[in-house]
């Protein structure tokens, strides 16, 4: 068997006590977990319910739910439990939330694009035509509340400068609901220079202008490349001079390969707490991979709570 590699850490990440207390300042809403029969989503989902944090709806097969509640102990007999196996579950969180029957909807075991399919086109009626929906993960790591929003590593896969406006609001009005009146933003790109061989340099540059008169209440910088975002030594070095540097809440990065390596590289490498969710539908829809363990679904659920009771 090989040795793992060495920036590979082996703690267990911790989801924010901070971000639970905040959570349970709401109602718990009903979340309802689209193919809930594996142990992750599962023992997820316990654990919100059991901190109240949520009111599960479990959706999918009954039988597979049914063995895995009884292989981790929990007992669900008085929880909805409604029979909707592979394809079919998906649909049926929609319809619920819809008619007004469930607050959000959580990910199980079901891969990301046929979860999204099933929730997000116009047509479903959980969104409208002209919302852009967007991804943000809350990241901290073990010891330290202060979270990192990063946007968008999960839903636009190349998005336009439209987009990245539309994940940008979406992030903004996460860190006010979490108690970050004036969030500082980093948009990230491989130079802090503008350079026309790299488009997104010069993309970036045109969010942080748009930004000054549509978020006056935000710190917008970019382009700012990784080392800038995350350290301000790094930026004393190169003599880029921003509050942003060193300092960011929120990191928007260019497409979904980039921030999806730098959520997993945060999360395998320092432990990271990674909670999810997809803003701009009708309910928030809790999104993490499937690999992720409680503590991050946990998270997950805190922050669904969090945006449902805002509303």
């Amino acid at each position: 068997m090989c040795e793992p590699f060495p920036f590979l850490t082996d703690k267990a990440p911790v989801c924010p006590p901070g971000l639970v207390a905040r959570a349970k300042a709401f109602a718990p809403p009903r979340v309802a977990l689209v193919n809930a029969g594996a142990a992750f989503p599962l023992q997820g989902m316990r654990e919100a319910a059991e901190a109240g944090l949520a009111r599960p709806i479990l959706i999918g097969d009954r039988a597979k739910i049914e063995t895995v509640a009884n292989e981790i102990g929990w007992d669900i007999s008085g929880i909805p439990l409604i029979h909707a196996p592979r394809d079919t579950a998906a649909p049926e969180a929609a319809r619920l939330a819809r008619e007004g029957a469930a607050d959000a909807i959580m990910k199980g075991q079901v891969h990301s694009t046929s979860f999204l399919k099933a929730l997000l086109p116009a047509s479903v009626g959980l969104r409208d035509r002209a919302t852009r929906c967007g991804h943000v993960f809350h990241i901290t790591v073990p010891g330290h509340e202060r979270p990192l929003l990063l946007t968008d590593a999960a839903l636009n896969v190349d998005p336009s400068v439209e987009i990245r406006q539309a994940c940008l609001t979406h992030a903004v009005r996460l860190a006010g609901l979490l108690g970050n009146a004036r969030p500082k933003v980093g948009l990230l790109a491989p130079s802090e220079d503008v350079t026309a061989s790299i488009p997104n340099t010069g993309e970036a540059a045109a969010i942080a202008a748009w930004a000054k008169t549509a978020l006056p209440e935000v710190l917008v910088e970019g382009p700012m490349a990784l080392d800038l975002i995350f350290s301000r030594a790094a930026a004393e070095v190169k003599h880029f001079a921003s509050e942003v540097a060193g300092d960011a809440d929120i990191m928007v990065v260019p497409n979904v390969t980039t921030g999806n390596a730098v959520f997993k590289l945060m999360v395998l490498g320092m432990a990271a707490c990674a909670g999810g969710l997809v803003l701009g539908a009708k309910v928030p829809i809790l999104l993490t991979s499937r690999s992720q363990d409680a503590a991050a679904r946990l998270a997950s659920v805190a922050l669904g709570a969090i945006v449902a009771g805002a509303k």
